[in-house]
């Protein structure tokens, strides 16, 4: 039996999706069919650009919605205002590095809330949705950090950890449902924020660009090369297709085998 992918007639929201991973995924989606609702906490020109040029170069609908996932409200009214959710991506995220005693107090609580509650508020909203229709699927992009740790990334870790566990409780409860929930757990990927700190590392540790990359950022990640977002939006668009039907409550590593290790 050969699967092919088309996601036509779906409605996919992706929250934190105006750059980076949730943009790579939101454009793989779009062009296997499904409908789009980009996401961030800002609201300008520019963002809502980037869902008309995703509409006309893949002839889907595109929208974009404005709303903080530091606010459990805003990430209801998201998936209320998206109108439909077959597909939820939860990808929003921040990051802060500190050893847990300086760890900021308020950096706790917002890490806590964006990549890790606003996945529960979101799901809440959009399992009835997915429901009523007849199928859903639910990814959440957790991290080679949900499955292992490391030091002076408490929140972050302890949050991405609570995404596999958020995971695994919502594939169980929706497991004899034509609905799955599954965890991407990338490694290092390559966005336009990791470019940014790539000549700042060269300056840092006074290495090439390629040095840095292999031995400073890709330390841990044994391929010793950037996964892509591209990477990131097919193994979300395959997690949509038949052929992962009976793939719920588990983890896919995109990771170069950092969690191999």
């Amino acid at each position: 039996m050969a699967f092919e992918i088309s996601l036509s007639g779906k409605t996919a929201v992706i929250t934190g999706s105006n750059s980076g991973i949730g943009l790579g995924i939101a454009w793989e989606l779009a062009k296997a069919g499904a409908d789009i609702v980009l996401n961030s906490f800002t609201d300008t020109e520019e963002d809502h650009a980037l869902a008309q040029e995703m509409a006309e170069a893949t002839g889907v609908t595109a929208r974009y919605i404005q709303a903080d996932m530091s606010k459990g409200d805003d990430c209801r009214r998201l998936v209320e205002d998206a109108g439909t959710c077959d597909i939820l991506v939860n990808n929003a995220g921040i990051q802060h590095v500190a050893a847990i005693p300086d760890f900021p107090v308020e950096k706790w609580d917002a890490i806590i809330a964006i990549n890790m509650s606003s996945a529960f508020h979101t799901t809440a909203i959009a399992l009835p949705m997915m429901r009523k229709a007849g199928w859903g699927r639910v990814i959440n992009i957790a991290s080679a950090h949900g499955l292992t740790a490391s030091p002076y990334k408490a929140a972050y870790i302890a949050a991405k950890h609570g995404v596999v566990g958020l995971t695994k409780t919502t594939a169980l409860e929706t497991a004899k449902e034509p609905i799955t929930a599954n965890a991407i757990c990338p490694g290092y990927v390559l966005t336009p924020i990791v470019e940014k700190q790539i000549p700042d590392t060269m300056k840092e540790y006074d290495m090439s660009r390629e040095e840095v990359i292999e031995n400073v950022m890709l330390t841990r990640q044994p391929s010793k090369e950037f996964a892509t977002v591209e990477q990131m939006g097919g193994t979300a668009t395959f997690l949509c297709s038949d052929a992962a039907a009976q793939i719920t409550g588990t983890t896919i590593s995109v990771d170069g085998g950092w969690t191999a290790l």
